[in-house]
């Protein structure tokens, strides 16, 4: 079965734009290359939350949480808002929630681990 290029390049497609395609979904698989990211990004998919409430339910320190959380955030992948001294996170690009879902969903299939 012969298989579809990443993306549709015809022979009019111009080489830097489709360099300029790869190179951000390349930079977007960086972001998300990190275990610790794709725990947010799981963990805030159940909503917005804030970094206290990420510290519960993801084993990490302080520090090492903002910095991941700073990676997403100037990466686009999430939204933030601040109410009093608190700082509230949410998943702004949806695209990457497919993306690691379906990735995650593959490999735990693939591993005979639990999933949804």
């Amino acid at each position: 079965m012969p298989s579809k290029p990443l993306i549709p390049i015809t022979p009019k497609t111009p080489p830097a734009e489709a360099d300029r395609v790869f190179e951000m979904a390349a930079e977007m698989f960086r972001v998300m290359s990190a275990p610790m990211r794709l725990k947010i990004i799981s963990s805030l998919c159940n909503g917005e939350k804030n970094v206290g409430e990420l510290l519960e339910e993801i084993n990490t320190t302080q520090p090492n949480m903002s910095q991941h959380l700073n990676t997403l955030y100037q990466a686009g992948v999430l939204g933030r808002r601040r109410e009093g001294v608190q700082i509230f996170y949410r998943i702004v690009n949806d695209k990457v929630v497919t993306i690691c879902r379906a990735l995650c969903t593959q490999i735990a299939v693939e591993s005979d681990l639990p999933h949804d």
